[in-house]
């Protein structure tokens, strides 16, 4: 091994001990946070949150930091198998000598590195599903419908992502130094269409969605639609309560493709006020261009990911220093695909809290929206709802909340709210 693949290599071993580290550090003290306060409802919830629901909330989240924990460091462990320890290099390997070099070769490893990768993560999965949601009674998913849905989501991957990794193969291949450039629009253009296409095609192959045929409800969101100044295709109920206890709406679709998406369990726990308030929020996202944003960002990000791929694929340390040894013969696209696609995690994941504050400012914005076209109230209503149900603490610590939360912790939204309905 020659100095630079060397040197990547411990700069490699150092970002993933410092993510190691960072991880445990921010769970022992959320742990902690989160267990000194479970005795005690805080004051601004007291009326509204019994004990019962308090802790258990408290429990919730303790369970699913161990849990995180375990999967993480399962996780670690994968990684180093693949790389340092040879694993893509031993079925790159062994797919070069069962199917020569080119395309196939190099598809087969994608969709073998996928597969492989799924079924060693099945035990989380069903743990996550059978034994940890169950136990707070959150899963309503049956086996059979769990199986279905794995079975169909690696299905619709195969049919949707092998040809879309083909694309990108054939122009590493033959588009010169700047595929990248080539490949980051196809990528672009291949998610636009999958915006408009998800709602329609791929989502019913999951849930069902019927039309809201809640008048009443769908009179007053149609008049919230109207003076909010935006159009969808359609207002849906989707079967959330097949699988899940959690609550949601969202928005889906592209242009003129948009949908609103109710859950039935959202439905089923919130009063119609509560329901306009929830969706004026959601209308807020767009009022304020934070999807416009958010897909900017997405490709500005996604730009700066395929030039850096464009160099790394380039540079024989980058294979030799994550334990794979390049073909001099054949084509290493997909290889170096896979190897960016592990490595690229780690220095990301530090700016894991920057995106967390601009989510979080989104956030703050689309309540205060919100509370500009319904009440402010019914939204704090409506949240504190969703807080319990979900089993969402109440008490998150504050560098952790800093850290990894997209949305605003409990105290300081509902605080806004208030203050801004005052």
């Amino acid at each position: 091994m020659d100095n630079g693949s060397l040197f990547f290599t411990y700069v490699f071993c150092a970002l993933l001990v410092l993510t190691l580290v960072v991880r445990t550090v921010l769970a022992s003290r959320q742990t902690r946070y989160v267990a000194r306060h479970r005795d005690a409802v805080p004051a601004a919830f007291a009326a509204t949150i019994g004990l019962d629901a308090h802790q258990k909330a408290a429990a919730y989240t303790l369970a699913r930091l161990r849990f995180g924990l375990l999967e993480s460091s399962w996780e670690t462990v994968l990684l180093l198998g693949w790389t340092l320890l040879g694993g893509l290099h031993l079925l790159n390997q062994t797919l070069l000598t069962w199917l020569g070099p080119g395309l196939l070769q190099q598809l087969a490893l994608l969709g073998a590195f996928g597969l492989i990768g799924t079924v060693l993560n099945l035990p989380f999965s069903a743990w996550n599903t059978f034994r940890l949601e169950a136990r707070f009674g959150f899963n309503r998913i049956t086996p059979a419908l769990w199986w279905a849905d794995l079975v169909k989501g690696l299905l619709v991957g195969a049919l949707i992502g092998l040809p879309m990794a083909a694309l990108v193969l054939w122009l590493m291949g033959a588009a010169g130094p700047r595929w990248w450039l080539w490949a980051w629009a196809v990528w672009m253009g291949f998610n636009l269409v999958l915006m408009v296409i998800y709602p329609t095609l791929i989502a019913p192959l999951f849930n069902r969605f019927q039309p809201l045929d809640d008048e009443a409800i769908k009179t007053r969101v149609s008049a919230l639609m109207q003076r909010c100044g935006f159009a969808a295709q359609g207002l849906f109920v989707m079967d959330g309560s097949r699988r899940s206890a959690h609550a949601n709406a969202y928005f889906t679709g592209f242009g003129a493709a948009k949908r609103v998406v109710f859950f039935d369990t959202l439905l089923q726990q919130l009063s119609p006020p509560e329901i306009d308030a929830v969706l004026a929020h959601e209308l807020g996202h767009y009022r304020r261009r934070h999807i416009a944003q958010r897909m900017v960002l997405m490709a500005a990000v996604s730009l700066i990911g395929f030039a850096l791929l464009g160099w790394l694929s380039q540079q024989a340390w980058f294979y030799t220093g994550l334990g794979v040894q390049p073909a001099l013969d054949a084509p290493n696209d997909a290889l170096a695909l896979l190897l960016f696609l592990l490595f690229v995690p780690l220095p990301a994941y530090f700016l894991s809290p920057l995106m967390a504050q601009l989510s979080r400012r989104h956030e703050f914005e689309a309540d205060a929206y919100a509370a500009t076209q319904t009440n402010g109230q019914d939204l704090a209503s409506a949240l504190l709802k969703l807080y319990k149900d979900n089993a969402s603490t109440l008490t998150p610590d504050p560098v952790y909340a800093r850290f990894y939360y997209s949305h605003p912790p409990a105290h300081e939204r509902i605080g806004r709210l208030q203050g801004a309905s005052a």
